[in-house]
């Protein structure tokens, strides 16, 4: 089996962390091809929204899996998840899955609470985050409200600098939240921590996105 895995920015946290999750949930005996043009994330910050050069740049590195051989397609970036909602078509009449890494995470978080924090260290992963979570709220019937917590100055921090950053703006939220969401899969080695801290649900995306991919390979019966 092959998962391609679709970036639009990486750092070492979130590929080890997605693939240890995939290797985790379906198995040893897959293989992976990922691909990655970080000129769209740059051109979603730069202007604020997903322009229509970001969607295609996007829709070009998942026809490139396809084209590679990926039985499926995770899209790891939740700041242009909502491209991926829009070609669901596409995914189905190409016989290839394109699943979002945060679909089941904000699934879970609407499942499991009613104020639900996100931490974000992009504004530009904020806003389809919140739109995620309140599209799952509508299709539940249930009502929620979104704690944000945008977390500056966080990159190029090493691990310590970073998990102290994350920590520092959790506990200024967790008073008022039931569920504490990282809206980006690169924060998720910080979830132990901010879960035996804070005592409050932490859900982030690897683990979650990792559970839906083998959910789609099992309906395509190669699991």
């Amino acid at each position: 089996m092959k998962i391609g895995v679709v970036y639009t920015s990486t750092t070492p946290e979130l590929i080890d962390n997605v693939q240890k999750e995939l290797i985790n949930s379906v198995g040893d005996e897959i293989s992976f091809v990922s691909f990655e043009d970080s000129s769209i994330l740059n051109e979603i910050r730069k202007k604020g929204y997903v322009t229509s050069s970001a969607s295609a740049k996007l829709l070009e590195l998942y026809c490139k899996a396809i084209l590679e051989g990926a039985d499926v397609i995770l899209n790891a970036c939740s700041s242009v998840g909502e491209v991926a909602d829009s070609v669901q078509s596409f995914s189905k009449y190409s016989g290839i899955p394109i699943i979002r890494i945060d679909e089941e995470m904000c699934r879970e978080a609407v499942l499991r609470g009613k104020r639900i924090g996100v931490m974000a260290t992009l504004s530009s992963t904020l806003n389809p985050t919140k739109n995620t979570i309140l599209r799952i709220a509508r299709e539940t019937n249930k009502r929620v409200e979104i704690i944000e917590c945008l977390i500056g100055g966080a990159f190029g921090l090493n691990q310590d600098e970073f998990k102290s950053k994350m920590l520092e703006n959790a506990l200024k939220i967790s008073d008022s939240v039931d569920v504490i969401l990282f809206a980006q899969g690169s924060m998720a080695y910080c979830e132990n921590l901010i879960y035996e801290k804070c005592k409050k649900i932490v859900v982030s995306s690897p683990r979650f996105g990792a559970k839906a991919i083998k959910e789609a390979l099992i309906k395509k019966g190669l699991l």
